[in-house]
């Protein structure tokens, strides 16, 4: 079936015009994601670029496709920033604008400006050469786990390996003197899977960004913001998660209940910006003394909470005081302040997988108040007895640092 050439660059025109459009509308509905104003406006001059180079646009001929192509080229390097800017990379002005001024500079030259082949090979190659570093953007951002990111970056190396091979077909195959670039029979393909880059790539840009907001907002909805640990929500629903599939006889699960002790005289005498530097210390402490499979998460206020799998009560007794001890450790001085914080924490096991995770954190709630009641920097296991204050471990600050509570006083 033969191919309207003009039919196609009229619907080219047309539809890239349309979806530059509605990438700049979903920029101005959220602009949170700027890469979306980068590429509808890449679009947009590209239609224009196509228009010009069609004969649509009235402008003397020779200076129309000198401008014409620079204009495309523009529009490749804007969509390569758009992809930079999607992964929060900086702009390279110079970089981005590039193949249009060594276009126009060519252009100069006058064996250059009058040979076709010449032309033809220098522009598909400035094309290829955006596209394909388009694409090596997108993958190099790739441990932002993007499923929509694999075919942007398939289809875009498809494109960059298909556009240049006009090269060897126009000088396989010349296009007849006086007959205009669209005598080759190629053309009508090339341009077709032009279009349907432009589309595909359209609407994969849409999608990338769809799911990114998907992942921001469940984000939002299980981190908490300040420590970037788990939310209670989040607790709540991995801890009943492992509950179910974890929790038998003979493989129990730990709740770990943290308090950071006087917090309200650490914020009373240092601020309120200390105590959050306090709240972080600690979240990171947390992380980084437990397991990569068990659950930490905030609570609330200074409350913070674990949930251990395969951890009995003397294993996670032991786990809660190492996180103790730590953050004894990293808190003797918080944001150049002698804040030396100290920490309680208290432990329930199960081993009933139809137990609740609110059932399993009340229990080790009231081991948490047990060791606040036995003087505090101790770790307490639900079921036992408070040692006596005397008793408590020793706190690893310095003799000359004082907790905040005795500071304030």
């Amino acid at each position: 079936m033969l191919l309207d050439i003009p039919t196609l660059v009229i619907v080219s025109i047309s539809v890239t015009a349309i979806l530059g459009l509605l990438l700049l509308l979903v920029w101005v509905q959220d602009r949170s994601i700027q890469a979306l104003a980068w590429w509808g406006a890449a679009y947009l001059i590209a239609g224009l670029s196509i228009a010009m180079l069609s004969g649509f646009v009235p402008i003397e001929r020779t200076v129309s496709n000198d401008i014409a192509s620079a204009l495309l080229f523009a529009a490749c390097g804007l969509s390569w920033s758009g992809a930079r800017l999607f992964d929060g990379k900086e702009i390279r002005p110079f970089s981005m604008f590039a193949g249009a001024l060594i276009w126009l500079l060519a252009c100069l030259i006058p064996e250059f400006a009058g040979s076709p082949v010449g032309r033809m090979v220098v522009s598909s190659l400035i094309v290829s050469n955006y596209t394909l570093i388009t694409a090596f953007e997108l993958w190099s951002g790739r441990s932002e786990r993007l499923v929509t990111r694999w075919p942007a970056m398939i289809v875009l190396t498809l494109h960059g390996l298909i556009f240049p091979i006009q090269i060897p077909l126009s000088m396989w195959e010349p296009a007849p003197a006086g007959s205009g670039w669209s005598a080759n029979g190629w053309v009508a393909l090339l341009a077709l899977e032009t279009l349907l880059y432009v589309i595909a790539s359209a609407f994969i840009v849409l999608a990338m960004v769809k799911e990114r907001n998907e992942k921001v907002h469940k984000t939002a909805a299980t981190v908490d913001p300040l420590t970037g640990i788990s939310n209670r929500r989040a607790v709540v629903a991995n801890g009943t998660h492992l509950l179910r599939t974890v929790a038998r006889p003979g493989r129990p699960v730990a709740a770990l209940m943290f308090d950071l002790d006087f917090f309200k005289k650490i914020n009373d005498t240092y601020g309120h910006a200390v105590g959050d530097s306090a709240l972080i210390v600690f979240a990171r402490t947390a992380s980084a003394n437990l397991r990569a499979t068990d659950i930490v998460g905030r609570l609330g206020g200074e409350e913070f909470a674990a949930i251990l799998p395969n951890m009995n009560a003397d294993e996670a007794h032991a786990a809660a005081d190492r996180v103790r001890r730590a953050f004894v450790e990293a808190a003797k001085e918080i944001d150049g302040h002698p804040v030396c914080a100290t920490l309680s924490a208290g432990v329930a096991v199960t081993t009933d997988s139809t137990s609740t995770v609110e059932a399993l954190l009340s229990r080790a709630d009231e081991a948490l108040y047990l060791a606040k009641q036995g003087g505090r920097n101790r770790v307490m296991v639900a079921g036992e007895k408070p040692a006596p204050a005397g008793d408590a471990a020793p706190v690893l600050a310095p003799v000359a640092c004082e907790p905040a509570a005795k500071a304030a006083a």
